[in-house]
């Protein structure tokens, strides 16, 4: 173990590139006139300006963005940090802020995993515990890359973000699935790649929260939480990401508001507001030369606990540069201007934060144009590229974690299984995709005496326990009904355990008689799908544990398996699909339906053992009672020809046995097929050869009088040992 941790750690440093000041750009020289060039165009009241970013939500309507528009003139604003509302608004509103600023905005997000996370119609990525999970880094990078692409696409120059906490504290309320996990190694790498991939596209990151979040049990947003550890357990654990990215290029560092006894001697000292935490600490010792930058300064963990004077002006003191989210903006404004008239500020220190940010600007390409073109933005940040990505890192984070008797993958299918659902939240594709397989029947109760005589001819229990997907911060813990009903359930069946939360809502459970236990960290859509088929064995399982459970299931438990003959299914691109292509068989499929050629129909499109579309239009009968599902079943005799003929012809094909142009004698050079040789394989195909289209063969088993089956062919007896079932 200690020559693994060694090994990781001289990968981890051989990943390192170095820089000092983030903020200059390759052409340096033309940065600086222009940052001096902006600088000494300004008054003391817009330098001021330009240390402020507020929170917009353009939610709040046109009456309230008229009301930011103000603010923008008056307070002469440096940056705006976008929240709730829509992509088509959001860039919109930019647009308009941009054009009535004198110095161009910083527009910075809160999109740790993706610009969904505050925007309704934008693509959101799995939360960073999920991303935790997974064993291939690339993947990370890959998210970041995307992020950042979206981020470009919409006018945002810095994203606060990657979470570099390291989650050593299972009741952390306000970082939790937030972070990467509870391994200080795990999370600098997975940030280290988040980063490396926005960068790609020119966004700037900021990580936080410094100097560290992660094991606190208290939420800033309500209070001022207290780290009590030693200096040297800080250095060692909480600081260890922010070392690393600092010597590649981070370009921001949040700080957060925290009392921290052993950095700050001051009790009750908010760490946003300590000199000894951001100037000695974070840019003297560990050498962060970027944009120092406040968490919001609305929260009551700075609020509350501000002594003496301005907290803005404490904060300017200890060393940060942006003020983010002030609780009231004319009232800091106006602690500042007086500050420096009297003194406490001096004109030097202003001219440091303010050129720093006009450095950032710079290197956000804000000396150009930077209008975001409305046309086709919704589509553009929602693309098959990321929902491939988000198909992929679902995949490959889910954990197995234990699996008695190898019981998965589920090899036997013909003994009955049944499905219970726990939590609060939907399990429909799970329990879809389950019966993809094999009859999974859905269980209800009132009970648990009812429950057990229901499961009683079922040999398998898969147990479904979904919780609610729309934030982190929802509650994730099994009921204490739950847990009983799961312990009696184990020691009488073979239970499949798949928790749809975060792998803390283990901690809770007493696993011993449970035979397999599967974690899928979220419950939405991809997780539920993909898991059911780790589970019969058409995917594998190769996720493992960011944090810890319990003893028994430590941090970075893993159990791989291996896939058995069974179909997966994914999106269509994940085999180099045409979607364009794709798309057009359903006006073909719909046009038959409306002239009548069929009143319904499925397609079932596979490549290599996925199936990449799966889909039904249309109704059973032409009197159009009954959708056509999934699961209907189709007689298959009028099909022999597509089912068995063609894909043998396709398999000739493509190794250039056949042409467009064989014909009949081609394929049987041996029988004397008189005039039928020179027919056309393809016309045969289309119905176009003119052969007569059906013989009813069946006639001449008939009677010629009354039509009844001849008794010396048919028989009237049942055969005992019938050949075929």
């Amino acid at each position: 173990m200690h020559f693994f941790k060694t090994l990781l750690f001289f990968l981890l440093i051989s990943f390192f590139s170095y820089s000092q000041n983030p903020l200059i750009t390759s052409d340096k020289i033309e940065q600086e006139v222009w940052v001096d060039s902006i600088y000494n165009s300004l008054s003391i009241d817009q330098k001021i300006g330009q240390l402020f970013t507020i929170w917009v939500a353009t939610k709040q309507g046109p009456e309230k963005m008229d009301e930011v528009s103000s603010i923008i003139k008056k307070n002469h604003l440096g940056g705006l940090i976008f929240s709730l509302g829509n992509i088509n608004d959001q860039a919109k509103y930019t647009n308009e802020f941009q054009s009535i600023s004198k110095v161009p905005l910083l527009i910075g997000m809160d999109a740790e995993w993706g610009i969904g996370m505050r925007l309704d119609d934008a693509f959101s990525f799995p939360y960073n515990m999920t991303l935790g999970a997974l064993n291939d880094n690339s993947l990370i990078y890959r998210v970041g890359k995307r992020i950042g692409v979206h981020a470009k696409r919409i006018g945002v120059h810095i994203n606060f973000a990657p979470v570099t906490d390291i989650n050593t504290n299972p009741n952390n309320p306000i970082i939790g699935s937030r972070s990467f996990g509870e391994d200080k190694i795990n999370v600098t790498m997975k940030s280290l790649s988040y980063l490396k991939g926005m960068q790609s596209e020119g966004i700037m990151g900021s990580a936080k929260h410094f100097p560290g979040h992660g094991d606190t049990s208290t939420d800033s947003h309500k209070t001022l939480p207290i780290i009590n550890f030693s200096a040297k357990r800080i250095n060692d654990v909480e600081l260890f990401p922010y070392k690393q990215l600092i010597k590649n290029n981070l370009s921001t560092v949040m700080v957060a508001h925290m009392e921290v006894p052993s950095l700050e001697k001051e009790p009750k000292m908010p760490s946003t507001l300590s000199k000894n935490i951001i100037s000695k600490l974070l840019k003297k010792k560990l050498k962060f030369e970027g944009l120092v930058i406040t968490d919001a300064m609305d929260m009551k963990g700075v609020v509350d606990f501000n002594k003496n004077q301005s907290a803005d002006v404490s904060a300017l003191l200890a060393g940060n540069d942006v003020l983010l989210m002030p609780d009231d903006l004319d009232e800091s404004t106006k602690s500042i201007k007086n500050a420096i008239k009297d003194g406490i500020i001096t004109e030097k220190r202003l001219k440091y934060s303010v050129k720093k940010i006009l450095m950032a600007k710079y290197k956000a390409g804000l000396h150009k144009n930077n209008k975001v073109d409305l046309k086709n933005i919704v589509e553009d940040m929602n693309s098959n590229i990321d929902k491939l990505l988000f198909e992929e890192i679902t995949e490959k984070s889910i954990t197995l974690i234990k699996n008695d008797n190898d019981i998965l993958p589920l090899k036997d299918v013909s003994s009955k299984i049944a499905f219970l659902e726990m939590g609060d939240s939907n399990s429909d594709e799970f329990f879809k995709m389950l019966n993809h397989y094999t009859k999974v029947d859905k269980v209800q109760y009132d009970s648990k005496a009812e429950l057990l005589r229901t499961l009683k001819p079922y040999k398998t229990v898969i147990v479904g326990f979904h919780k609610s997907n729309k934030s982190p911060f929802d509650p994730y813990k099994f009921s204490k009904t739950e847990i009983e009903t799961l312990e009696l359930l184990s020691k009488n069946k073979n239970v499949i355990l798949d928790v749809f939360a975060k792998a803390y809502a283990l901690m809770d459970v007493d696993m011993t008689n449970v035979s397999s236990v599967l974690v899928s960290y979220q419950n939405n859509v991809t997780a539920q799908n993909k898991s059911a088929q780790i589970i019969f064995g058409a995917l594998p399982a190769v996720g493992r544990l960011p944090v810890s459970i319990n003893k028994k299931y430590p941090l970075h438990t893993s159990i791989k398996t291996e896939t058995i003959n069974r179909l997966s299914y994914g999106l269509p691109n994940s085999k180099n699909f045409d979607l364009d292509k794709l798309n057009s068989i359903d006006l073909v499929i719909e046009d038959a339906i409306e002239k009548r050629m069929t009143p319904g129909a499925q397609l079932l499109i596979a490549k290599n053992g996925k199936v990449v579309l799966n889909k039904s239009y249309g109704y059973k009968t032409y009197e159009k009672n009954n959708l056509i599902n999934w699961d209907h079943i189709y007689d298959l005799a009028s099909l022999t020809k597509i089912l068995s003929s063609v894909p043998l012809l396709m398999n000739e094909y493509e190794s250039n046995g056949i042409n467009e142009k064989s014909t009949l004698s081609d394929i049987l050079p041996d029988l004397d097929l008189k005039d039928k040789g020179s027919l056309l394989l393809k016309e045969m195909l289309a119905h176009q050869s003119g052969l007569y289209p059906w013989i009813p063969f069946y006639k001449e088993t008939l009677d010629s009088i009354n039509y009844n089956p001849i008794t010396s062919i048919y028989s009237k007896k049942k055969t005992k040992n019938i050949l075929f079932q």
